[in-house]
């Protein structure tokens, strides 16, 4: 190869960075939402964990379960109604229920705090806040809540006849056999609770970039994110008594962590930048 005949004066591809004009004008750069400084991650979990907190008192209260201090700090840590586990085999435990109703209020409570908080801490970008507090009720709450608990109430109607039809395997002579069978008869729940759950989120995150467009002008295509599932732990407990009690230790243990995962919308919305 001769070696004279490349052209160095040739524009070459690299010489765009060259232009910080033209590299922050690539399409592929827009959209891009810078992190929030430490403090405002700070108070965005501190406000967004205040905002569930309180809207879990009142459930707590509203439930008949106490919540005066001077009672609590005479209670058995476990014997809150928060940390309250089931026992296996103790008949009409009274447990804290989150359902439909209590986990939209427990997350609407944390984005609350998380859009107070965050905009007291971070108020240049409270339009970037305002935006992410109506996906995370609008996307990631109401409408997947509103999709697997419709899935539900389908399947409760037809439970029976849909266990009925699904295939057993051998005589239920051992304690193996039990669980696989019930888990073959739970399959359908299963799935269909997981296909609502993604079917729900899917349909959100398309709400809301339709909203974003059509009322705020912004054009960038916001993706599903894993923290977008957190508001869901409830339906993985769910999935979870549809296999057993609904008072199952397993059940009631996944229930009590409902709360902290309702925190991480208003998280999001707190912390959220331009």
């Amino acid at each position: 190869m001769n070696i004279n005949s490349v052209n160095l004066n040739r524009p070459q591809r690299f010489s765009q960075f060259n232009n910080p004009t033209t590299y922050m004008a690539n399409p592929q750069f827009s959209g891009h939402q810078k992190e929030a400084p430490v403090n405002v991650k700070a108070g965005a979990a501190i406000s967004s964990l205040l905002g569930m907190g309180t809207v879990l008192a009142y459930i707590v209260k509203k439930q008949g379960f106490p919540i005066s201090p001077k009672i609590l700090k005479n209670t058995p840590l476990k014997d809150w109604a928060i940390f309250k586990i089931a026992r296996k085999g103790e008949q009409n435990q009274k447990l804290l229920e989150l359902e439909e109703k209590e986990i939209i209020g427990l997350a609407a409570g944390s984005v609350a705090g998380g859009l107070v908080g965050g905009t007291l801490i971070d108020p240049k970008n409270v339009k970037a806040k305002g935006r992410e507090a109506l996906t995370q009720i609008v996307g990631n709450v109401l409408i997947p809540v509103g999709f697997v608990g419709g899935v539900s109430r389908l399947y409760k109607k037809y439970e029976e006849q849909i266990k009925n039809v699904m295939p057993q395997i051998g005589l239920e002579n051992n304690n193996f056999i039990k669980f696989t069978n019930k888990f073959i008869k739970n399959i359908p729940a299963i799935g269909l609770t997981a296909g609502a759950l993604v079917a729900g989120i899917y349909t959100g995150s398309k709400v809301t970039n339709f909203i974003n467009e059509k009322f705020f002008g912004q054009k960038h295509e916001r993706k599903i994110k894993s923290t977008d599932f957190a508001p869901h732990v409830d339906d993985l407990c769910l999935a979870v008594t549809l296999m057993g009690a609904k008072d199952s230790p397993v059940a009631s243990t996944i229930t009590r962590t409902v709360p902290i995962f309702l925190s991480v919308p208003g998280y999001q919305v707190g912390k959220a930048q331009e």
